[in-house]
């Protein structure tokens, strides 16, 4: 496959992170690919233009009204290091796909601008709900299980011992 473009590396792994259970609709391979790229989304011609090419070389495949990664496609993902970071397997994948040799011609996947915009506005409305907090890192803080020493010294608080008892 010649030319190989940074969009078309991005968008097969943020399929594979959206695609994991069931086909990814638009708004999830977005997410994805914000969260591939730290937050950075690519504009919605050069998407255009990845999905068409990623579908003629036959890589990604529309199922149930979703795109998925095809049996190539994750056959080439399955050689990713787990411990690389984004950026390193982004270099990995662009070096898999410039060696990659499509058999078959395959139907182009047609996807608009007016979708791609919808799911990218989803999106990033979605992030303003949430108030610049990362719904998958971020923890409810627990209550403390700290006992002030004061009140261990005042004999408020009363411990258990740790030695046997004869």
């Amino acid at each position: 496959m010649y030319p190989v473009y940074d969009d078309d590396a991005a968008l097969l792994l943020s399929l594979t992170v959206a695609s994991k259970r069931r086909p990814a609709a638009l708004d999830e391979i977005i997410t994805a690919l914000a969260m591939a790229q730290h937050g950075e989304i690519p504009a919605k011609s050069k998407l255009v233009d990845a999905f068409a090419r990623m579908g003629v070389c036959g890589l990604i495949a529309e199922a149930e009204g979703g795109y998925t990664l095809s049996a190539e496609a994750q056959a080439m993902m399955t050689g990713q290091r787990a411990k690389d970071d984004s950026a390193t397997r982004l270099i990995r994948l662009k070096q898999q796909l410039a060696d990659f040799d499509p058999k078959d011609k395959h139907p182009s996947i047609q996807v608009t601008q007016e979708q791609l915009l919808a799911a990218i506005q989803s999106y990033k409305a979605a992030q303003h709900s949430h108030q610049g907090k990362n719904v998958q890192t971020d923890k409810p803080k627990s209550k403390s299980s700290w006992i002030p020493t004061k009140d261990l010294v005042q004999g408020k608080q009363h411990l258990s011992s740790k030695r046997r008892k004869p």
